[in-house]
């Protein structure tokens, strides 16, 4: 199929099966407030909460004294399940105003606390991991000591949060369900954190589970057990499936030709090359002028990108941080589920329709759901590059300067 014919076809199909960001809006603060207000008026000073817990999140200012919290959606405790962060949201369509409706509707009673609590299991600490490894969410109750305040706090890996209030106590309303596999990464007190992570992975846990299990200090050996900042919790656990997943294809068959996979989530645009040969990945990330993360509508097009090797990779991923980590995680579990290793050349293209940082979430369901349906396909990788690059908002040379990849393939007269 010509790529043309493919980037046609797959905008159709895609067309009415999800609700793309449409428009930027910059109500979420105010709706943050309401959210607020809202809880204000369910709760005032010491008062208990009945409420339902979904998740949890451990902040990571002031560490190794952290912020953890319990998220509960008050008002709303019948649909907490739908509060929670998953690949569940890509199949219903959300857009990114869904996305911060949801998170920010979230009250996150929170309070300070050390993050060596290995043998914590009662207290708010206690309840709070009862609340992680359960498979559903659980009855709590949450005593405030004040009344809500706006915290909105959104730092492009995590999801954001909405209003908070510091916790004076936290106990179960009920006892928590816990899959029989969490419970044997548990007791097992010798099981280093990589082991477990993978464990759960294999056995059909999502990285978004296995990240909160992660955070809420139950994984890994019992004396080193330790709460970890979700934003540090989510990366960790791509990273480390990544890592598997990566060794288990190192000596399988090559992909047999050049492929090219798009995708479009939330205001971003995800072109995915594999080529054949042996493992090797780069992202490449072309934030638009009036982005959230370009904000200056006259700064021009800002290009990043950060790249493995067959033997991946050591140092910090400076410039794309837990994108590159997501990206990679979702692209080894389709080359895993074929059995096949290429090289893989990610570009991200991220539009101003992206108002505001929803987390990597959508940078794994993007790359992820680029995988379905047709694809295009291309002789060699430099065509696919020159063929994509007239969808994007930069040039070949200029791709060139910042790509690795694509400055090591071979060019002619006419890219320049």
């Amino acid at each position: 199929m010509r790529l043309d014919e493919f980037v046609d076809l797959e905008a159709n199909e895609r067309a009415e099966r999800r609700r793309l960001a449409k428009e930027k809006s910059y109500e979420i603060l105010d709706y943050v407030e309401g959210v607020a207000d809202r809880v204000q008026q369910s709760v005032s000073g010491d008062a208990i909460v009945g409420s339902v817990s979904p998740s949890i999140f451990v902040g990571g200012s002031n560490y190794p004294n952290v912020s953890t919290g319990i998220l509960s959606p008050v008002g709303d405790e019948g649909r907490a399940d739908s509060y929670v962060t998953s690949g569940a949201w890509y199949e219903e369509g959300v857009d990114l105003d869904e996305v911060f409706r949801r998170r920010t509707g979230l009250l996150n009673s929170r309070r300070s606390t050390p993050v060596d609590a290995h043998d914590a299991w009662d207290g708010f600490v206690g309840v709070g991991r009862e609340v992680a490894i359960a498979d559903r969410p659980v009855d709590v109750e949450i005593g405030l000591d004040g009344d809500p305040t706006v915290d909105f706090d959104a730092d492009g890996v995590s999801t954001p949060t909405g209003p908070s209030a510091r916790a004076r106590s936290a106990q179960l309303g009920e006892n928590p369900h816990v899959p029989r596999p969490v419970k044997k990464t548990l007791e097992d007190d010798d099981w280093r954190a990589e082991g477990a992570i993978n464990y759960l992975y294999r056995r059909g846990f999502d990285v978004y589970e296995v990240n909160t299990i992660l955070s809420a200090g139950a994984l890994g050996r019992s004396e080193n057990r330790r709460l970890v900042p979700t934003r540090w919790s989510i990366t960790a656990v791509d990273d480390t499936v990544g890592q598997f997943l990566r060794g288990s294809l190192r000596d399988a068959r090559s992909i047999g030709e050049v492929e090219i996979h798009r995708n479009e989530f939330l205001g971003n645009a995800y072109w995915v090359l594999l080529a054949p040969g042996q493992w090797e990945y780069e992202l490449v990330e072309l934030k638009a002028p009036g982005s959230v993360w370009n904000p200056d509508p006259e700064a021009g097009m800002w290009i990043a990108a950060d790249r493995e090797g067959y033997e991946g990779r050591t140092g910090y991923v400076e410039e794309t941080a837990g994108a590159y980590h997501a990206a990679r995680l979702a692209a080894l579990e389709h080359l895993d589920d074929r059995n096949r290793q290429a090289k893989c050349l990610v570009l991200r293209h991220v539009s101003d329709d992206y108002w505001g940082p929803a987390g990597v979430w959508q940078v794994r369901e993007g790359v992820r759901h680029a995988f379905e349906g047709e694809h295009a396909t291309a002789e060699t990788l430099a065509d696919a590059v020159r063929g994509v690059v007239d969808y994007l908002p930069t040039t070949l040379a200029a791709l060139r300067r910042k790509s690795a990849m694509v400055a090591g393939l071979q060019t002619t007269l006419s890219d320049f």
